[in-house]
């Protein structure tokens, strides 16, 4: 049993503490969100009145949070280092942030860790909300060798595919590429389905059919973005669940400023991430990102 700090109990972050709950570790997690611990609780967790107190004791902290300025505010605190969780750690604790945040940020959150003899991983996770839950999620992880090898059993009983990127950082440049391309998947899968449809084909009959050719894509195996054609997927319950496109715009501002620090050409990331931009600004942002078949059924683009 490891004694963990959780901080950040969101849609993905909930159910992850839980499970690391069930694996059997004592977790004690603190959210801004009263109703977010409230669950925890009833899941069998420790509820803390701030993330100064969720780490008492703890060997490890998970952190789950919306962006790298929250991370980056949790761990190293003000401007001058004060008041952020590094400082309160004891040397040899582990930290592992799940967030998706910018790949500047993770770096300099592990420099800052090993400066402390703290072992830090940035591990994004792939899987939504539905992974996080059946305890099946990816973690792409970016650390040295031995900061992985001790945080990986952990996200074993969080998750079903750990993959070791790299080191710091890593994890989120191997993150922003693959929601790079899943954006385009989506994007394009969409766009196909509803021109088959404009020229009277049943979408499911189509979607069949693609999936058994060559234009076979995740979206169109398991996550159709046309409402009915396929049971359980946010498209046939209003778009509800899953993956928001507010955050898949987050995740393609990332990968897009990343592209250009490398000075990598992304013609098909920037011409995704323009339709994703139009659609959160239709007023969109809170569906899930298969929602942008929408956008091609009510737009001509």
């Amino acid at each position: 049993m490891t004694q963990i700090a959780f901080i950040g109990l969101g849609n993905m972050g909930g159910p992850m503490a839980a499970n690391l709950v069930k694996a059997g570790h004592k977790v004690t997690a603190f959210d801004f969100v009263q109703a977010a611990l409230d669950t925890f609780v009833e899941a069998g967790g420790v509820a803390a009145s701030s993330a100064i107190e969720a780490i008492k004791g703890a060997q490890v902290v998970v952190s789950m949070l919306p962006a790298g300025k929250h991370v980056a505010g949790l761990l190293l605190g003000d401007e001058h280092g004060n008041g952020g969780l590094l400082s309160n750690l004891a040397k040899g604790s582990l930290v592992i942030d799940s967030s998706t945040i910018d790949v500047e940020t993770a770096r300099r959150l592990g420099l800052a860790a090993k400066e402390l003899g703290i072992d830090f991983v940035d591990a994004p996770v792939s899987g939504g909300t539905a992974g996080a839950k059946a305890g099946t999620l990816s973690f792409i992880v970016g650390g040295d060798q031995a900061a992985f090898k001790r945080a990986q059993p952990l996200l074993t009983d969080m998750g079903k595919n750990i993959f070791h990127a790299g080191d710091a950082g890593a994890g989120q440049i191997a993150k922003m590429c693959n929601n790079m391309l899943l954006s385009v998947l989506m994007a394009g899968t969409a766009e196909a389905i509803q021109m088959g449809v404009e020229n009277g084909l049943d979408p499911k009959v189509l979607s069949d059919i693609m999936v058994k050719s060559s234009g076979r894509n995740w979206a169109l195996e398991i996550y159709n973005p046309v409402p009915g054609v396929m049971d359980g997927t946010p498209a046939s319950n209003s778009y509800q669940g899953g993956f928001m496109v507010d955050l898949m715009n987050k995740d393609l501002g990332l990968a897009l400023t990343a592209a250009q620090a490398s000075d990598s050409s992304v013609p098909m990331g920037q011409q995704a991430a323009k339709l994703f931009k139009a659609h959160g600004d239709a007023g969109h942002g809170g569906l899930d990102f298969s929602s942008i078949y929408q956008h091609y059924t009510n737009n001509k683009v």
